[in-house]
């Protein structure tokens, strides 16, 4: 039984507020009316909350604005980035941040439209401390210009995992109208550019990425989802309702193939996307996620379109897929009628362990919930769980399934803005009218949600468009925070407060030194973060499944460390790992309240 606390015990009951808590920690009254008099014994309540969210961006140094380059244009790039990615790339066990940049989009007039240089994508270190009495202080320093990454065109999304298992995560950036850059993390604070080299330097429109280990041969290969045929020079002029210049529909131009990328465990990719079934359906793509949605130990890919229907890229087991999102009942919503898919993500909300689906959409669409019947079959359930109605006025794109006030029950998060102007903004004279607040989905555990944004904090009324989402414990204090990308705007990072009080459970699963195909004698026999593994942790009658996993949301990369809340009771877990070769380990009386790193072949 080989199980390591990879960063110490961290207690909730130490836990203070983080930094940047805009509202204070509420006593309750009866603790004031026994502190006056005098009464022992006394144990003190859980402390009430003001706000369950609060942006840390601007105390915590992660000072980044998003530029679209917009000129008056309308160009429809202008308003899709930028997506974001949380991910250790100094292995110092805490969260670094990546935020996608755009550019100035020159004018048609005089000259060819083209792409003018701003400035690059930022990578921030995370430099947290925890001093002993638990107090943690979180800073971020731009380590940008140090680290040597050169993100050279308009940038759309980030995708991070360790691609050569060296043990160090890398960085892949896709981009519009330039290469797509594979960035190959050094493990000394530095990247090496190794995009050509590697054959992943697609000139496209790349918006989601996703590593994943399809032929289940310890390496990670690449799916990369692209949007659409468009140039800036031949822009076609589009109108809205009111007759006014507006942002064309994706209709206007023709959709692009996803690129499927076969890693040879050499360095280099081999482009699958023929080979594999996968360039059979065109996008255009906007969100990708990854995880085994038939039960058979293989990962699918699921990808939402924008405006035609959606993929599920059935794997075939040999090395090829098969489209089944119509069979599977994932294609389209119930209504039968093609949305326009932005972000999506995986997860087991009904706790009755397979993946079910989220997808936002446009305004006046609705963001479906498709159920899974365990064997990559689903149920369109939007209208019956309410995310469907209640978010009907908003156009979503980064999301994700995330456990927020820790209770075992898996809620749901989007971050909103328009991609056509909003008539009643433009009127009052808004320079950018595409802004919405967010919304936030409770689980109720009966397979309904209830919209608590109004309860989550001042940050949740922000009127913003909202892009990327990353989820991730940035402060390692057991709860999920999220790293929100606006267009055109500053970067927001929501620390989480809701889950004060309540029990966790965070898992590090990892490769053995020699795991899988390294063990063959292929180049690279470190550590990595073994993304696509599922757990099952249980306790009493309860078992509560996870996966790990650096994709989904939108344009985006999340922490691959699984985070499981565990409600009130304090009692060690029993956890099962199901690997992506398909082996299975499981591990007795693992600690609560702290992080663990669990290595395949360790347990039981």
């Amino acid at each position: 039984m080989a199980q390591d606390q990879a960063f110490g015990a961290v207690k909730t009951s130490s836990v203070v507020p983080p930094v940047g808590a805009a509202g204070p920690v509420l006593l309750a009254l009866p603790l004031l009316a026994c502190l006056l008099s005098g009464c022992g014994g006394f144990e003190p309540p859980t402390p009430v909350i003001s706000e369950w969210f609060v942006d840390g961006a601007a105390a915590a140094g992660l000072d980044f604005t998003h530029v679209n380059g917009m000129s008056g244009q309308l160009y429809m790039v202008e308003v899709l980035a930028p997506g974001v990615g949380l991910f250790d790339f100094d292995n110092d066990g805490d969260l670094d941040a990546y935020l996608v940049q755009g550019q100035t989009l020159a004018p048609t007039t005089g000259t060819p439209a083209g792409i003018a240089a701003l400035s690059s994508g930022r990578l921030f270190r995370n430099d947290l401390t925890v001093g002993p009495d638990g107090r943690r202080s979180l800073r971020f320093t731009d380590v940008t210009a140090a680290s040597g990454l050169d993100a050279r065109g308009y940038g759309m999304g980030v995708a991070a995992a360790d691609v050569d298992n060296d043990g160090w995560v890398d960085l892949f950036l896709t981009k519009y109208d330039a290469p797509n850059q594979l960035f190959h993390n050094n493990g000394d604070g530095t990247f090496r550019d190794v995009s050509a080299a590697s054959g992943v330097d697609e000139r496209s429109w790349g918006v989601s990425a996703s590593f994943v280990d399809f032929d289940r041969d310890g390496w990670l290969d690449l799916f990369v989802g692209n949007y659409l045929r468009y140039g800036l020079a031949a822009s076609t002029p589009c109108f809205g309702p009111t007759g006014t210049r507006d942002y064309c529909t994706p209709d206007s131009y023709q959709p692009l193939p996803a690129r499927l990328y076969r890693n040879r465990g050499d360095g280099t990719f081999a482009d699958v996307t023929g080979s594999s079934g996968v360039g059979r359906a065109f996008g255009p793509a906007l969100g990708v996620s990854t995880a085994d949605f038939d039960g058979d130990g293989w990962m699918d890919i699921y990808v939402a379109n924008d405006g035609q229907e959606n993929q599920l890229w059935r794997n075939r087991r040999d090395g090829t897929f098969e489209n089944v999102a119509l069979l599977a009942g994932v294609a389209l919503p119930l209504g039968g009628k093609a949305e326009a898919s932005m972000g999506v993500d995986a997860g087991d909300y009904d706790g009755d362990g397979d993946e079910d689906l989220f997808v936002t959409v446009l305004t006046g669409e609705g963001s479906n919930l498709f159920v899974n019947d365990g064997r990559g079959t689903f149920d369109d359930r939007s209208a019956r769980a309410t995310v469907g109605p209640a978010s009907l006025p908003y156009t979503g794109f980064g999301t994700g399934w995330f456990d927020f006030d820790n209770d075992g029950w898996l809620d749901l998060l989007s971050v909103n803005g328009t991609v056509q102007v909003l008539e009643s903004l433009r009127q009052a004279g808004d320079p950018f009218p595409l802004h919405q607040r967010k919304l936030l989905f409770r689980n109720l555990g009966d397979g309904r949600f209830e919209d608590v944004g109004a309860r989550a904090g001042s940050v949740f009324a922000l009127s913003e468009v909202g892009r990327g989402a990353a989820f991730g414990d940035v402060d390692n204090d057991g709860d999920v925070d999220v790293l929100v990308g606006n267009n055109n705007g500053p970067a927001r990072l929501l620390l989480n407060q809701a889950a004060t009080g309540r029990h966790w459970l965070g898992l590090r699963l990892v490769a053995r030194p020699g795991a899988g195909a390294a063990a063959e004698g292929r180049r690279g026999a470190g550590e990595r973060d073994m993304v696509g593994a599922r757990v099952q942790v249980s306790r009493g009658n309860r078992s509560l499944w996870r996966r790990a996993r650096s994709d989904g949301s939108y344009a985006s990369a999340n922490d691959p460390r699984v985070h499981v809340g565990l409600g009130d009771s304090n009692e060690p877990a029993t956890v099962r790992v199901l690997w992506p070769d398909g082996r299975t380990d499981t591990w007795a009386k693992v600690e609560v309240d702290r992080y663990t790193t669990l290595r395949q072949g360790g347990g039981q």
